[in-house]
């Protein structure tokens, strides 16, 4: 009698793929949550990449992770020959006969893309320049003075360093905006006058009074607090600290102001006001191909060949 084999803990409970995946044909059917316009997109970058030499057969969205604040999109793709991942931002794909786990290929992709971008810096002499660099400059020097300080004194002169990068960090803010002309203004080391000009310019309307009150009441503390370290006959290392950090998060909200107009999403939609409108490229619209707006909460699109381009109805 042959005896058996004793199965490990745990292995009967194991599962394995067939042999033979489901054809796209049938994966279509048992599909849900389809989105035709970004899988569209997708197909014709592989398209692209492959020179015309496969055909797209099927498109599915397998995961979207967010990996220090940036979003990465997974696709599954497969074609008339193979399968392939697909990741975004930046999009570039890989075959799964040789990235067989989607964790690692996403894990390797993260890096191949930072390694690009880090070299496309270099290449073009470093990253572009920034209204705040002096800024930053002047806040990571005061914070190694700040580690390396014994004497109370050292704390003051650290409070000192920390009073001029406020009178920096406002006369940046006020490079990269445009105030209205003929206004009186303080003079420049008149931070808390500043202050005022500036968060008063920056967050106008009703609907901003409590970020407004928040910011100025912070702003105000912010210099209150590096002032009073300066004159302090007894300041160590923990009030220096302290210091340190609450102007770094004044140097944050004053960065975060200025570029609000780049990160804030001001398209809505006209059909539900959804902000989540994002563009497409269609090589079918006359004459040449163009982008197109599309609503991913109520599928509203302006492509001029749905009946919908002037927001009367839901794309088809």
């Amino acid at each position: 009698m042959t005896k058996k084999k004793k199965k490990s803990p745990g292995e009967e409970q194991l599962t394995f793929l067939p042999d033979q995946p489901l054809p796209p044909e049938a994966l279509e059917k048992y599909t849900l949550n389809h989105d035709p316009h970004e899988e569209a997109e997708i197909a014709r970058y592989v398209n692209i990449e492959c020179h015309g030499d496969e055909t797209v057969q099927y498109v599915e969205l397998i995961k979207t992770e967010y990996v220090v604040g940036q979003r990465y999109d997974a696709w599954d793709v497969h074609t008339d020959k193979q399968r392939w991942w697909v990741l975004t931002n930046l999009t570039n794909l890989y075959p799964q006969n040789h990235f067989p786990s989607l964790d690692y290929t996403l894990s390797f992709h993260i890096g191949l893309m930072q390694r690009m971008i880090a070299r496309q810096q270099r290449e073009a002499g470093g990253r572009k320049p920034d209204p705040f660099d002096e800024v930053y400059r002047r806040r990571d020097e005061i914070g190694d003075l700040i580690i390396e300080a014994i004497e109370a004194e050292e704390f003051q002169s650290a409070g000192m360093r920390l009073r001029e990068c406020l009178i920096t960090l406002v006369g940046a803010v006020r490079r990269r905006i445009e105030l209205p002309a003929g206004g009186e203004f303080p003079r420049d080391a008149d931070v808390p006058g500043w202050n005022e000009i500036l968060i008063n310019h920056l967050c106008r309307g009703g609907s901003n009074k409590t970020l407004r009150q928040y910011l100025k009441t912070t702003s105000d503390r912010t210099w209150q607090l590096v002032n009073w370290l300066t004159h302090d006959r007894d300041a160590n290392m923990t009030e220096a600290i302290i210091a340190h950090e609450a102007v770094g998060v004044q140097i944050g909200h004053f960065v975060q102001l200025a570029i609000r107009d780049l990160v804030d999403l001001v398209v809505q939609c006209p059909k539900c006001s959804s902000r989540d409108v994002r563009s497409y490229y269609d090589p079918a619209i006359a004459p040449d191909g163009d982008y197109y707006q599309r609503c991913k909460a109520c599928d509203w699109d302006d492509h001029p060949g749905h009946p919908n381009a002037n927001g009367d109805e839901v794309g088809t």
